[in-house]
């Protein structure tokens, strides 16, 4: 028997959000994604398979130097809707991915809601 996988458990997580949440023209899916370093947020029209828009903490925009990793994600927030809203992006569907609602995915999500977006 298997020890606990928190790889495929998220990955369960994902899947049964997924089937209740979908990005349309009107309100694309604004999905957020981490690794131990980075975070990466991207908006999706599922309806026509096609990204919208993408932003991550790797950007040369984003300072990420002697920032804490909540700070960061924030910031990547908060510039991901600036960017959607200039595309005329201001409702969204938001898709934590399977990640717990907490840390560094609250303050992404905090950071976007601070830059205009509304979910």
């Amino acid at each position: 028997m298997k020890a606990f996988d928190r790889r495929s458990a998220r990955a369960r997580r994902h899947a049964r959000i997924r089937k209740h949440i979908s990005g349309t023209p009107e309100r694309p899916r604004l999905v957020v994604s981490r690794t131990l370093g980075n975070i990466q947020g991207q908006i999706i029209d599922d309806t026509r398979g096609t990204t919208l828009l993408g932003l991550s903490s790797l950007c040369k925009e984003i300072d990420s130097k002697d920032k804490k990793k909540i700070e960061v994600s924030k910031e990547v927030g908060k510039m991901l809707a600036e960017k959607a809203r200039k595309k005329g992006i201001e409702k969204i569907v938001f898709d934590r991915n399977g990640y717990i609602f907490h840390g560094r995915v609250k303050a992404f999500a905090d950071g976007a809601r601070e830059g205009g977006l509304q979910f």
